[in-house]
């Protein structure tokens, strides 16, 4: 069995394929930025891209995903380094304190910004509530997902 993971073919060792997608990014595919948080998909660390959209990557199995695209934090760049729009708008935005949910919070605004290209703040609020940031850098994460948005104008300032 193989997964598709940031454009490139991963296999999944025999016996894993009931395990959940994080084990084999982290474990097998040795793609660490895609974090365990809760397990059991509450806190929004582990959250990837699956065919564009976002997903608890503690929740679904590798056999689950067969045939499907991945994209991890580490897939988010372009191939010569240039950081993603998001990315780009949390560095500007100095968004990290701890930085352990950061990977997850950047997933799930790329998929935000997918499915809404100008959310408002409520969009963002909404769309970002399943992302614990224990941190408390909520502010700076919505003014970071308004910049990418090219909403810099908009929205609550950080």
């Amino acid at each position: 069995m193989q997964l598709t993971i940031n454009g490139k073919t991963h296999p999944v060792p025999a016996g894993w394929e009931q395990e959940p997608l994080l084990w084999i990014l982290r474990e097998t595919a040795g793609l660490v930025g895609t974090r365990f948080g809760c397990g059991v998909g509450l806190c929004g660390a582990c959250t990837v891209l699956v065919d564009g959209e976002a997903a608890r990557a503690c929740l679904l199995t590798a056999e689950a995903l067969q045939g499907r695209a991945i994209t991890t934090i580490e897939g988010l760049a372009a191939a010569d380094g240039t950081l993603h729009p998001v990315q780009q708008a949390w560095v500007a935005h100095n968004v990290p304190q701890c930085g352990y949910c950061q990977s997850g919070q950047i997933m799930g605004a790329v998929a935000l910004l997918r499915a809404t290209p100008r959310p408002d703040d409520a969009q963002i609020d909404a769309a970002m509530a399943g992302h614990l940031c224990r941190c408390g850098t909520q502010r700076r994460i919505r003014a970071a997902i308004h910049h990418a948005a090219g909403n810099t104008g908009g929205g609550t300032p950080a």
